[in-house]
């Protein structure tokens, strides 16, 4: 056996590759249109193992895919969790768990994807702004 990838399905392809490429700095791998089921499919790796992928499926037409709360998260290990959990807050992401103990975050995809942000190696030495950030929403 051998794993492939995990899949989500998206809203807004554009705004999910913008958070998932120039916020997480995922890459695309492969791209497949499929016009005549009306759908779209996007794989994206992690710069260290893209051959574990994400596939981001995007139904031209909308559908209600509830809270997505049953699908749980995806993780990712970061080189700096302070500098990540910056850049996606500069993007307008909302640090739903902020790294208080140097080690983990989480954060949502625009489609409410949890996704969680750990630490490569020892944690940091706690820090403001997070040491003292509140935890918002729900992740």
């Amino acid at each position: 056996m051998r794993y492939l990838h995990a899949m989500v399905r998206v809203r807004d392809l554009d705004a999910s590759l913008r958070f998932y490429c120039d916020g997480l700095g995922l890459v695309e791998t492969r791209r497949k249109d499929y016009p005549e089921g009306r759908f779209t499919l996007v794989y994206l790796g992690a710069p260290e193992n893209p051959e574990a992928e994400i596939e981001l499926t995007y139904n031209y037409d909308d559908e209600d895919y509830g809270s997505a709360r049953n699908f749980g998260h995806l993780a990712f290990a970061v080189d700096d969790i302070y500098a990540t959990c910056a850049h996606l807050q500069a993007m307008g992401v909302t640090i739903n768990r902020p790294p208080r103990d140097g080690r983990m975050a989480f954060v949502r995809s625009p489609d409410r994807i949890s996704i969680e942000l750990l630490q490569k190696g020892a944690p940091l030495p706690p820090a403001e702004p997070w040491a003292s950030m509140p935890n918002t929403g729900s992740w």
